[in-house]
């Protein structure tokens, strides 16, 4: 039995003792660690691959390629076989399972193509497998925490082991380089896959949604907070996407140590942002918090634009990793903050699914034009100032209002008029901060109308 927001009790009866017991979540983590391990042995090992080697012209079509099919087949099976894998007992986890499995053989394939073209289509299935693998995980994380308390820290821990999986794999890549060269580096990153794929298989095998999504979890999904915070989260993931392959093409003519430092500096600024959200959230609000991540990102972009230095540049994409990492978690705080009744397993994949294609096209645009470093740093500043310029007005459009509008739903009347409260369910104390933001305050008895009322239509 699950209640309403979705999460799923774990059945079933062990012999095994308390003490020696593992979470699911633990279980979870422990293949997400590995997962990450291997991703980031795979990033150092393409470091002196072909990729360096081949003429710039020559290698974008062929990037450019394989980046809209790392994104297609997600885009288009997910609403087809996204809710039979969602009510399916354990589907979920078999997916995380086979995404392991295919990374850890498209890398044994990669070993002896380090050298030949096959390597792009190789690479490029690790990558496809990757976005299955981020989408499943958003789907898999409500069901293994208890309750809605603990999927911002379960969420930030995931975050953590990401940025710790680049120096963990750091040193072993760097002894297998010398040793045997980036093929060595390969073949660890197999035994990463496989040792993700094993410890996969022992993920509970629970259910993430057991009915279609209810006119009032459809309702809570296109109310204003989430809408726009969905689409800050947007403009987030397509700059990172952008700034990514920016970065690589740039400095691929370089000396290599200019792409380890942005690599180093891209960890440490995961780090950094999944060790301060949860901090940040208990003093300011989720809406605050998605505006530093805009602010942010757009100041040390335009910096580094104007100085157009390495250094700037490490600073930048550490930055936008720590503003990714940290806005994530914000998203993650205020959908159930504001849609307390919506499944967040199958909410939280739907998102994920939606900023992985924008992550794709934000790569796709230095993938098909050449643009200057310093240029394509001006352009990050500007995107994320305008993104920054919207969500805030739209904000004040709201608090103007004094309401969080929704829209009418299948089995919603239109018109239909409820206490704010009751729409968003168990607020968690972030009531009176919330007011703040929407120009909304409760009166000094707490009495009527200490919130505002919910109406149908269409968001401004």
């Amino acid at each position: 039995m699950s209640d309403p927001a979705g999460w799923q009790p774990i059945s079933g009866s062990s012999s095994v003792p308390l003490a020696f017991q593992t979470s699911p979540f633990a279980r979870l983590a422990r293949a997400h660690a590995l997962s990450s391990v291997g991703d980031a042995l795979v990033a150092i090992a393409l470091a002196n691959s072909l990729f360096f080697d081949l003429d710039p012209n020559a290698a974008r079509w062929k990037v450019f390629l394989y980046l809209a099919l790392s994104v297609a087949p997600l885009a288009l099976v997910s609403p087809l076989i996204g809710p039979a894998l969602d009510r399916s007992v354990g589907a979920r986890r078999w997916v995380i399972v086979g995404a392991n499995a295919v990374r850890a053989f498209a890398c044994l394939m990669m070993i002896g193509d380090l050298s030949g073209l096959l390597l792009f289509p190789e690479a490029f299935l690790v990558l496809a497998m990757g976005k299955a693998y981020g989408v499943t995980r958003a789907a898999l994380v409500p069901t293994v925490v208890h309750g809605n308390a603990g999927l911002v820290e379960a969420n930030s821990k995931l975050q953590l082991l990401s940025g710790l999986a680049v120096p963990v794999a750091a040193i072993p890549a760097a002894i297998a380089f010398a040793l045997g060269g980036s093929e060595a580096i390969l073949v660890i990153a197999v035994m990463a896959y496989a040792a993700a794929t094993y410890a996969a298989m022992w993920i509970p095998p629970t259910r993430v949604a057991d009915a279609p999504a209810t006119a009032a979890e459809v309702a809570e999904l296109r109310g204003i907070g989430v809408i726009l915070a969905a689409n800050a989260m947007s403009v987030i993931r397509g700059l990172v996407g952008f700034l990514a392959f920016l970065l690589l093409f740039g400095f691929r003519d370089g000396p290599h140590w200019h792409l380890w430092l942005v690599l180093g500096s891209t960890g440490v600024g995961t780090l950094v942002g999944a060790a301060l959200a949860p901090v940040l959230r208990r003093t300011f609000t989720e809406e605050r918090m998605l505006t530093a991540s805009l602010a942010w990102a757009a100041v040390v972009a335009v910096v580094a634009a104007w100085m157009g230095a390495i250094g700037w540049a490490a600073m930048l994409a550490g930055s936008m990793a720590a503003v990714a990492s940290s806005g994530r978690l914000a998203f993650d705080s205020l959908v159930q903050r504001d849609a307390p009744d919506a499944n967040r397993g199958r909410s939280f994949a739907r998102f994920e699914l939606r900023f992985q294609a924008l992550w794709v096209v934000g790569a796709s645009i230095p993938v098909l034009v050449t643009i200057p470093l310093r240029l394509g740093y001006a352009a990050v500043g500007v995107v994320a100032a305008l993104g920054l310029g919207v969500y805030l007005s739209r904000l004040r459009a709201s608090r103007r209002a004094g309401v969080n509008r929704r829209p009418a739903g299948p089995g919603i009347p239109p018109n239909q008029h409820q206490p704010a409260e009751a729409a968003t369910g168990r607020l968690e104390g972030t009531a009176s901060r919330r007011g703040r933001w929407l120009g909304v305050h409760r009166p000094p008895d707490g009495g009527p109308g200490a919130l505002p009322q919910t109406v149908s239509g269409e968001p401004d």
